[in-house]
């Protein structure tokens, strides 16, 4: 694993761990954080050994509280450009790795927090998380992809109170599930333990169909039913040329644990 300033990296088994390590500023994202964050998925990321990457913050109060107020502060135009097309590159990578991604959401996720954790394909969220995006109480606007994300996962009137009156509407771990921001909440004290539960169920499924049900809910959200259809059926039969199903299928007719591999 490389050494890092801002961030932990922790691979155990098919897990790797990704914690934002700046607990003393509520883990708000800087150009370091961003820099470290992209290295990490780049470099310590191994599709053969790690099945699922779960992102956390440091400490009990935040998972990300936003971006770092005070490395914006003297930010020109062409420097908020490169910032805000930093995060969406993260959250980009994040959105399209072949594993699964989960946020491990504890206390804050506020603008750039909020952003990460919907990047990811689960958020897992502690009763004490607490949604949101108030950069319009600086005198911004969301840059890490909020203005287009959140409305596809709160739809258009929730993403808008969120969006337009910031810090007027936080969203609990409880609504966020209700809402269908986070896929899961629990008591915080039992975040680990459903977090456990995800990566083992995941180690059980089929890398390759993992992958190709990933990449075809993203595209759906960009297609017609007919086109989203006919790509279905036609994932489902390349499917049927790899080993990993044959595996699977004679492993539960056998009545066993299948043994998936990469082809």
């Amino acid at each position: 694993m490389s050494q890092y300033t801002t961030i932990k990296v922790t691979s155990k088994g098919p897990r790797l761990t990704i914690t934002i390590n700046r607990p003393d500023a509520m883990n708000a994202l800087n150009e370091t954080v961003l820099d470290e964050l992209e290295e990490a998925l780049l470099e310590d990321f191994d599709a053969d050994e790690h099945r699922v990457i779960v992102f956390e913050g440091a400490g009990e109060k935040a998972f990300v509280a936003g971006a770092d107020i005070s490395a914006m502060k003297d930010m020109k135009p062409d420097d908020a450009h490169d910032f805000a097309s930093l995060g969406q590159s993260i959250t980009s990578i994040i959105e399209t790795l072949p594993v699964v991604t989960v946020a491990k959401v504890r206390g804050f996720a506020l603008g750039g927090g909020c952003e990460l954790a919907m990047a990811c394909d689960l958020v897992v969220a502690g009763k004490s998380a607490k949604f949101g995006q108030p950069e319009v109480n600086l005198g911004i606007i969301a840059g890490f992809g909020g203005t287009q994300r959140l409305v596809k996962r709160v739809g258009l009137h929730v993403a808008l109170d969120m969006l337009l009156t910031g810090r007027g509407r936080m969203i609990s771990g409880d609504e966020a599930f209700q809402l269908g921001l986070a896929s899961r909440v629990v008591e915080d004290d039992k975040l680990d333990a459903e977090i456990d539960k995800i990566v083992d169920a995941i180690t059980k499924t089929g890398p390759q169909a993992v992958a190709e049900t990933k990449r075809l809910v993203r595209d759906a959200q960009n297609m017609s039913l007919d086109a989203g259809l006919s790509a279905e059926a036609s994932a489902f039969a390349l499917c049927f040329s790899r080993e990993e199903s044959k595996e699977g299928i004679e492993a539960f007719l056998a009545k066993r644990t299948p043994n998936f591999l990469q082809d």
